[in-house]
């Protein structure tokens, strides 16, 4: 099954194998540039059917660190099309990941020690829901108001268009890992008394604005994704049995498919990560009828076969080991006996029978 087609919407996906989302800390003032192209296009040419790029800031105090992937401004596009060209021309689907950090914004590359960035240094004040740090030694959130709300509805908004005419054909929302929106679902880090606050469907307004206002700009035949965090992995978060109640609603406002991953929202947890742990979580979701992603320490091919054929996710979405072999995909095929096309500059070195 991981390399049979799947039709969503308009694009039919050549197996089941998307790049997932991964930061690389590598932009400035948000361009993509020959890193992105050599990152994204090594896994395009690798055999992936989706490649995604990182978490993409609809504005510039929504990314994570000062280096993170952007689309708040129209001069972001060029550099972007010529990475979605060359993804397109390999045979897979260039997808874009929509994205604000929320109160988790504003910190340094992981290999620089993931501290706060002071404003004097090029930081800038955080926002959330709530005026609640992310951990103590964090910077404390401004609350949002409804207007500034609003405001980043829009931004959402604004990025997908820029992103369509870049050359995208899969978007994805980024609901998950602690980031804005992963903020205002959970009752960890939520603790408004307004219209965005308090019950599950008062936490859910601000992701459903966001879909609307993004589908509202999308070509019909064009999927969006969602990522979330099925679980907070601790008590009195988010649970598995919210996902499921989520993926009900945003299926019905044309979510296509949810990508489960897990965590984020809060410091303080232990998640226990092995293999397949996160697969649950997909399993889970695609109950309420929708098509679902699993993520999360996959790294074998006939793993990711088995996830496939026992009926727990539609679609198998890799980091990690994307990253130690981006040519995963052309591996896997030999080793399932598949039967697959490579690309012609490579097929030289493919074992014939």
């Amino acid at each position: 099954m991981l390399f049979t087609t799947l039709k969503i919407r308009d694009i039919e996906l050549k197996n089941r194998i998307m790049v997932s989302p991964m930061c690389q800390y590598s932009s400035v003032d948000g361009f993509a540039n020959d890193w992105h192209l050599v990152h994204l296009g090594s896994r395009a040419v690798g055999g992936a059917a989706v490649v995604c790029t990182e978490a993409t800031a609809v504005s510039p105090e929504g990314r994570i660190s000062p280096h993170d992937l952007g689309i708040w401004k129209d001069e972001h596009i060029a550099e972007l099309k010529h990475i979605t060209d060359f993804i397109t021309k390999q045979g897979a689907v260039p997808a874009m990941q929509l994205a604000h950090a929320g109160r988790k914004a504003s910190t340094t590359e992981p290999w620089n020690g993931d501290h706060l960035v002071p404003i004097e240094e090029g930081g800038w004040k955080t926002v959330a829901p709530s005026p609640v740090a992310f951990l103590p030694e964090k910077d404390t959130p401004i609350e949002l108001t409804i207007d500034a709300i609003q405001k980043i509805v829009t931004d959402f908004k604004e990025a997908a268009v820029r992103a369509i005419k870049a050359g995208f054909k899969i978007l994805e929302l980024h609901g998950a890992h602690g980031y804005l929106v992963n903020e205002f679902l959970s009752p960890l880090s939520n603790m408004r008394t307004d219209e965005y606050g308090g019950s599950f469907d008062n936490r859910m307004r601000f992701l459903l604005q966001i879909i609307d206002a993004v589908r509202g700009v999308m070509p019909e035949g064009m999927p969006l994704f969602l990522r979330i965090s099925a679980s907070d992995w601790k008590d009195g978060g988010w649970t598995v049995d919210d996902s499921v109640k989520l993926a009900e609603v945003v299926k019905t406002k044309g979510v296509d498919l949810v990508d489960c991953s897990s965590g984020g929202v809060v410091g303080d947890v232990k998640i226990p990560a092995k293999p397949n742990y996160q697969v649950p979580f997909a399993e889970a979701v695609r109950k309420a009828g929708i098509l679902t992603g699993a993520v999360g320490v996959i790294v074998a091919a006939q793993q990711a076969e088995d996830i496939l054929q026992n009926g727990q996710a539609d679609i198998i979405v890799m980091a990690r080991e994307m990253l130690r072999d981006p040519y995963f995909p052309l591996r896997a095929a030999k080793e399932l006996d598949a039967d697959i096309v490579w690309p012609k500059q490579y097929e030289r070195a493919q074992r014939k029978k």
